[in-house]
């Protein structure tokens, strides 16, 4: 009797089949401004048993499985091509909404969760704290995408953001998970948290992740120079070496209770800047692996939908997805920002780009695996979230960035550098006193300091491409900076 290898030619057709059209269709959505990461999940919902394709896919553990090595697949390859000098400007506000920016989120959206699905106050919560957090994969891909060239403080705050806020999104769905099922062990009881032991695995989670992912760093771009450039230290080879020692670092720091997703991100950080040189060379090899990966996490998460039960709880979801959009998300941002003295205009436009997208859906899984109640509703909802995040914030990325003026001129293009910075542009040594009297401008309160200095002072914080301060009728806008000093300042007169 012949063998028959029916059992792996099916499955990998059908697989390499949903990634080809997927692909395809992506390439051809973005023209008409479409999330290629959407077209990967609707492709996976129609493959699905409600769908045409009728297939029958409910291994949650898989999925799960398959969502979190994406996931550090994506987020290592962010860390690899974050420059430190983007910290300069977005480490802190990153911070703050990474932190406390989801906790904001968190709570806005549970109780919107709380009076439009009729959930109790910890079921609530939980459904908040599944969709409180950024996506790194829809952050990273869309803006790449996207076309348009974001000034570094708001581009720098939302990368590092979203590769940030994974730890206390997890930290707070395990944290009301265990409050949910303690409730419901426990009828008619709090169930109440040990504030010793929140703080305890909040400070594990961080600090493992942190520590694991900065040491590893260094060690990999140790390693990574030693290779040198021979021909076991070509970009294919290379690139493999990277991410299978994120993937371990990824699972050693899980096993130790911390954040797998801090740390791997941190990995990529450190040994990005590094090892610079020899990670240029594994930047094309790992843009293939974080496409892959996020292909086969939307597409089986796709999969994972059943649309007719998800026609169940579709309106009081929308509701809860628009409470996030319009409410949550810009309040959080206005919280955090504001006393960062960021502009209207930037803090409106992180706030629409609060892009969600694998992370809810994989977060979703967790109230399945440990038997919360009402653990479908989570899954439906965290889905709905992520559709109608992909359909109305990833599509209008690049038309928002140009309405609300967050974007800078391509550097080839000096018709357009002359639109935004002016005709005519100054050393940023220049002294205040000679500039006013050559332009017949205002003199400031200390005419001795340089432009440079007087536009940094009027900024009152770090300064980046694209900030503009008014001198009388002249607007100064930053032209070029030489690391953190402005090398050369546009003026547009009134």
């Amino acid at each position: 009797m012949a063998l028959s290898l029916d059992f792996l030619a099916l499955p990998l057709m059908v697989a390499a089949s949903l990634v080809f059209i997927s692909v395809l269709a992506g390439v051809l959505s973005t023209r008409k401004g479409f999330s290629f990461l959407l077209v990967f999940l609707l492709v996976g919902t129609l493959a699905g048993e409600d769908g045409p394709g009728g297939l029958v896919f409910d291994d949650f553990r898989l999925a799960f499985w398959v969502g979190n090595v994406a996931l550090a697949v994506i987020l290592l390859d962010g860390g690899l091509r974050t420059d430190f000098t983007t910290f300069r400007t977005g480490l802190k506000p990153s911070l703050l909404l990474a932190t406390l920016g989801v906790v904001v989120c968190t709570a806005i959206t549970g109780a919107a969760a709380h009076w439009l699905l009729d959930l109790s106050w910890p079921l609530a919560l939980l459904v908040g704290a599944i969709v409180g957090s950024t996506d790194a994969a829809a952050v990273f891909s869309l803006l790449k995408s996207s076309g348009v060239r974001l000034n570094e403080r708001v581009a720098a705050t939302l990368e590092i953001e979203s590769g940030m806020n994974d730890p206390m999104a997890v930290y707070l769905t395990l944290t009301f998970i265990g409050v949910a099922l303690a409730a419901a062990a426990a009828p008619g009881q709090a169930g109440g948290l040990d504030a010793v032991e929140v703080l305890r695995t909040l400070l594990q989670q961080f600090g493992w992740g942190a520590a694991l992912g900065l040491c590893s760093g260094f060690a990999l771009a140790e390693l990574l120079q030693r290779l040198g450039r021979g021909t076991y230290g070509s970009g294919g080879i290379r690139a493999l070496l990277v991410v299978s020692g994120g993937l371990a670092v990824f699972g050693a720091t899980t096993w130790l209770g911390g954040s797998g997703f801090l740390a791997v991100y941190a990995m990529g950080v450190i040994t990005g800047n590094r090892a610079r040189r020899q990670v240029r060379a594994v930047l094309s090899a790992m843009d293939g692996y974080a496409w892959l990966s996020q292909a086969g996490m939307f597409l089986l998460l796709g999969l994972l939908v059943t649309p007719s039960a998800l026609l169940r709880t579709l309106w009081p979801a929308l509701g809860v997805s628009l409470v996030l959009m319009l409410v949550a998300r810009p309040l959080s941002v206005w919280l955090c920002l504001a006393p960062l003295r960021f502009n209207v205009r930037e803090m409106t436009f992180i706030s629409w780009v609060g892009l969600r997208g694998a992370v809810p859906i994989v977060l979703a899984v967790f109230p399945l695996m440990a038997g919360a109640p009402d653990a479908p509703i989570f899954f439906n909802v965290a889905f709905v979230v992520v559709l109608t995040s992909l359909l109305l914030q990833g599509s209008t990325i690049a038309w928002s960035a140009t309405r609300l003026g967050v974007t800078l001129p391509d550097p080839t293009d000096a018709a357009q550098a002359r639109l935004v910075y002016g005709d005519f542009v100054i050393d940023a040594g220049t002294p205040m006193d000679q500039l006013c009297a050559f332009y017949g401008l205002p003199v400031p309160a200390e005419p001795a300091q340089t432009l440079g200095q007087w536009l940094n002072d009027e900024l009152n914080r770090p300064p980046v491409a694209g900030d503009s301060a008014m001198l009388g009728a002249a607007e100064l806008s930053v032209r070029l900076m030489d690391g953190a000093q402005i090398a050369q300042v546009g003026i547009k007169l009134g």
